[in-house]
């Protein structure tokens, strides 16, 4: 029987635990990766028990007061707090989500709170995003087009034309979505992703865009667009309640249509 060990220094162990709560009525159990890449060790769970009363309803109000009140040195991303700019994306309960739209009181027993996985860690919830936004500045995601706009006035769509980038646009590049898929997680430096894809889509079924041919040139690879199996861990993870892997068959059809 084969046999797979982790690295060594990948093992996770158990780091420490503080109890802030003082015996409060609504006391939660937070585990929170940790990883420090400048003292050498390996990474850990530290638990932390806090005070919901204390702190707002969402994962992210309770961590910013960990950090605030309990560890400073807890490391993570977060701008927005209302589920707009992606920063907090991490994987919680077992699920990638935003930390700032995702309610302590969804989550039954212990929040086991962790970095977006299969992405290198920089520190503690925060990992390498450089490849990510590398694949997303791959597919042009801006208009191209070759013609002049009218005089005088934008690049006008009808309402048909415009309903098909809904579903598309919103798309806020948090990650969740390509981090849960299996086929990124083995192939990531050649296959684009659902974040990627989605976006790509969203210029391919714009109107208003001129470089369909050259953008779908782009995606005629093997591993680019067909590394998707329709797992569709995109779709059910993504926060904003969008459909990547439709976004990723709609390609696929038009690669056909054209041949």
């Amino acid at each position: 029987m084969v046999e797979f060990n982790l690295p060594a220094n990948s093992k996770v162990g158990k780091g420490k635990s503080v109890n802030s709560a003082n015996g409060a009525a609504r006391a939660r159990t937070f585990k929170v990766y940790r990883w420090n890449p400048d003292d050498g060790n390996n990474p850990v769970v530290d638990t932390f028990v806090i005070d919901l009363d204390r702190c707002g309803p969402m994962i992210l109000d309770a961590i910013i007061m960990i950090k605030n009140e309990v560890d400073p040195t807890l490391t993570f991303r977060r701008s927005c707090r209302e589920g707009v700019c992606g920063s907090c994306a991490m994987n919680i309960d077992g699920t990638n989500t935003l930390a700032c739209t995702k309610a302590t009181d969804d989550v039954k027993g212990d929040v086991n709170i962790y970095p977006l996985p299969h992405l290198p860690v920089v520190k503690d919830l925060i990992g390498d995003m450089s490849m990510f936004y590398a694949q997303y500045a791959s597919v042009k995601p801006w208009l191209q087009a070759e013609s002049a706009p009218p005089e005088g006035s934008e690049r006008l769509q009808s309402r048909e034309d415009r309903a098909e980038v809904d579903g598309l646009w919103e798309c806020i590049l948090c990650a969740c979505c390509s981090t849960s898929c299996p086929s990124y997680w083995w192939n990531s430096e050649r296959y684009l992703g659902p974040a990627a894809l989605l976006q790509a889509y969203r210029w391919i079924a714009d109107s208003r865009d001129e470089a369909t041919g050259d953008r779908l040139d782009e995606l005629e690879d093997p591993f680019k667009l067909y590394r998707c199996h329709t797992i569709m861990n995109c779709t059910k993870t993504c926060p904003k309640s969008l459909n990547p892997a439709k976004a990723i068959t709609e390609i696929k059809k038009k690669m056909l249509e054209r041949r």
